[in-house]
């Protein structure tokens, strides 16, 4: 056998270990996700991972059956749902809408083209554009997850940020620049071989990270929970210091820390001596806060509210409330309140103003 044939047989065994893995990840993930918005489009993700894996196989060309369109579809609209999934992964707050969906269309559409034969797609700067939107689709699911990182409570999440994501989107970008510096048809076979050995190895490992993470604690939930009582943990964590939380109570209660600007969960697990590790695990185990600026928000917000409902500060601008609260403008003042309430801070102004004028 020689190495051209050696290079071949061992490519098709890769490819075909990592369609199992990512075949398993999507199963998994679906059973364990319970319907939530991360879960099936985390399960997508790896089906059409399973499907670049088909649709990148070295050899030529030529043009696709009918039947294999599905196939093109799941591998070129994957970079569309990596992007959504690192959202909806590492963004609560996020909810999908119906313009995601044109996103991902708009690269589907393309291979559904090519196999009916329109002519548009033989052009070579169709091909060059689709390339370049999968690149910053996956620059772009790098910025989210990189976002909020500092912010994250959620061990587990965090985690599962440096690897998965930074591993996929890398791998998407250094596939995709290799095949806009050598053509689709002329990768070297060592490329091919090479691609489908990190195939394997991202699969694998995703796997066993998906097998023994607590995606009950990692997946965010469909509606927003109440914050667990303190002190309580899952079964099986160590238990949380109430003395800790009652410290951390006094200093947003009674100290009125949040108000501090620049706060963050570095500067305050300073003030208290602790790793931040431990902090992290104390607000998000033992009060039920996923994000830290959730949680200032929280004591924010409350102290905002007390504001506008107070008579002696009506004629108080509404900007000069937010800052004083901790705010750093009053757009993500606005925003983060009517998320809250359902009303904007004047609305809620003349709401309170009504009831005590009644």
């Amino acid at each position: 056998m020689n190495d051209f044939s050696f290079l071949i047989l061992l490519d098709a065994a890769l490819r075909g270990a990592a369609i199992a893995l990512l075949l398993i990840v999507a199963i998994a993930t679906l059973r364990r996700g319970r319907g939530r918005p991360a879960a099936w489009l985390g399960a997508l993700l790896a089906v059409g991972a399973a499907a670049y894996a088909v649709c990148s196989s070295p050899g030529p060309h030529g043009d696709p059956p009918l039947w294999f369109a599905p196939v093109l579809v799941l591998c070129t609209g994957n970079a569309a749902v990596f992007w959504l999934f690192a959202r909806a992964l590492f963004d609560d707050s996020f909810r999908l809408k119906p313009w995601h969906t044109l996103v991902w269309l708009g690269l589907a559409v393309w291979p559904v083209a090519h196999v009916l034969g329109a002519g548009i797609t033989t052009h070579w700067l169709v091909g060059v554009v689709v390339r370049v939107a999968v690149i910053l689709l996956a620059l772009l699911a790098l910025v989210q997850t990189v976002r909020g990182w500092g912010n994250d409570l959620v061990e587990g999440r965090r985690r599962l940020r440096l690897f998965i994501l930074i591993a996929v989107a890398l791998h998407i970008a250094v596939t995709v620049t290799v095949e806009l510096v050598f053509g689709h048809d002329h990768v070297p076979l060592a490329f091919h071989a090479l691609n489908s050995a990190a195939l394997v190895a991202i699969a694998a490992i995703i796997a066993v990270l998906l097998l023994h993470a607590d995606l009950d604690s990692v997946l965010p939930v469909p509606v927003v929970a109440e914050a667990a009582p303190p002190g309580v943990t899952p079964a099986g964590d160590e238990p949380i210091d109430p003395g800790l939380l009652a410290t951390l109570e006094r200093l947003m209660a009674i100290d009125r820390l949040y108000r501090q600007e620049g706060l963050t969960i570095g500067v305050l697990a300073g003030k208290l001596g602790l790793p931040e590790y431990r902090l992290r695990r104390a607000i998000n185990r033992g009060l039920g806060y996923r994000n830290f600026n959730e949680y200032l928000n929280r004591h924010r917000l409350a102290d905002a509210k007390q504001a506008l409902v107070d008579p002696a500060q009506a004629e108080v601008p509404i900007l000069t409330i937010a800052l004083d609260s901790g705010f750093q403008s009053l757009g993500p003042f606005n925003r983060a309140f009517k998320g809250d309430t359902g009303m904007t801070p004047t609305e809620y102004r003349k709401a309170a103003e009504g009831r005590n004028g009644a």
